[in-house]
């Protein structure tokens, strides 16, 4: 199979020359162009999704030696969750590269987290499948790059963080509501307000509801902080 330009291109920017580069195009084929000719990425997503886990596993293991379960554990959640993934996918332009179908194309589906994120793991996938485990491994880590020493201690994620300062109080759960939605269909701007029961809250705004009400709740967090 021959590539596209825009394929060519990707796969010079990641760093892997494919044996069998119909698995390049798999993995950047979403399922909004998928044919019963046009395999889509969803299988290569769910096995990339394990091989980054047990890179990641593996990497932070050796980056902190005495590190408990307890801390490993929301460490690899930051390095592995859609939003990491979505960042490496960024950094390589992978959005240029999808194949995706008119509607998805039109309503800015190559800026989307999910998208991207998902289409990052089947890309992992594909290099696995292409020359092995090794070359995952190496391929992973140099796009992940110094995410793994930097990552920090206590890595859970901002919704995760308030809603367990909330439940520790014997609050209800934080309330996340879209207050604002501006700009055009393919490239919209959510902004979203977090609120909890004692009255306190805080806004963001993102290119994603997702990034939106992470943001709003870490900007919750830092108030509540500093208010002791």
């Amino acid at each position: 199979m021959k590539l596209s330009a825009d394929l060519i291109a990707f796969a010079a920017r990641l760093g892997h020359d494919f044996k069998r580069p119909e698995l390049l195009h798999q993995a950047l084929t979403h399922p909004s162009m998928s044919s019963p000719s046009r395999p889509d990425n969803q299988r290569l997503e769910f096995l990339g999704d394990r091989v980054l886990g047990l890179v990641m596993a593996e990497a932070l293991l050796q980056a902190d030696k005495s590190a408990s379960e307890g801390q490993l554990a929301p460490r690899f959640n930051a390095l592995v969750r859609k939003e990491a993934c979505a960042d490496v996918a960024r950094a390589l332009d992978l959005g240029a590269a999808l194949k995706l179908g008119r509607s998805e194309m039109l309503s800015g589906g190559r800026r989307k987290e999910a998208i991207l994120g998902d289409a990052m793991e089947a890309v992992i996938a594909a290099v696995y499948l292409d020359a092995g485990f090794d070359a995952a491994r190496a391929l992973i880590l140099r796009h992940w790059g110094n995410r793994v020493t930097r990552v920090d201690a206590d890595a859970r994620d901002a919704k995760t963080m308030l809603q367990e300062w909330a439940q520790g109080r014997g609050l209800a759960l934080p309330l996340y509501v879209e207050i604002a939605r501006t700009g055009p269909d393919h490239a919209p701007s959510f902004t979203i307000e977090v609120q909890i029961a004692t009255g306190e809250s805080a806004t963001a705004t993102a290119g994603s509801k997702r990034v939106a009400e992470q943001e709003a709740a870490r900007a919750l967090l830092a108030r509540l902080d500093k208010a002791g």
